[in-house]
């Protein structure tokens, strides 16, 4: 079956870098784009970071833009999230996630998604 394993989420303080990773399983990982969301507590999932199937395509929220990098080694069948610059209000759980297509469109939002990892809590603190 479909696994996805995240990794790499922890504390740190603001302005601080963190490194996430998600390892997928049970599926052909570079026939589909893939993508980050994360959700805050009392907050809705919202998406983070998504990228296609071949790699060349990525799309960020605002207010990670030029902060964060999405990225992924289909030989490896792994995803990442570099996250550079963290505030505080980038504290949530982060969720990998498996979109329905190839295209980058096809993991912006929670509705496209066929599946998704257990999540990885990252902390920021001011």
């Amino acid at each position: 079956q479909v696994q996805l394993v995240e990794s790499g989420g922890g504390s740190v303080q603001a302005g601080g870098s963190l490194r996430l990773s998600c390892a997928a399983s049970g599926y052909t990982f570079s026939n589909y784009c893939m993508g980050w969301f994360r959700q805050a507590p009392g907050k809705e999932r919202e998406g983070v970071a998504s990228i296609s199937a071949g790699g060349g395509g990525t799309s960020y929220t605002d207010s990670v833009e030029g902060r964060f990098t999405i990225s992924r080694d289909n030989a490896k069948r792994t995803l990442y999230l570099q996250m550079n610059s963290l505030k505080p209000e980038d504290t949530a759980m982060y969720f990998c996630a498996a979109g329905s297509g190839a295209l980058v469109s096809r993991c912006s939002d929670v509705k496209r998604i066929n599946y998704w990892g257990q999540g990885t809590q990252v902390t920021v603190s001011s």
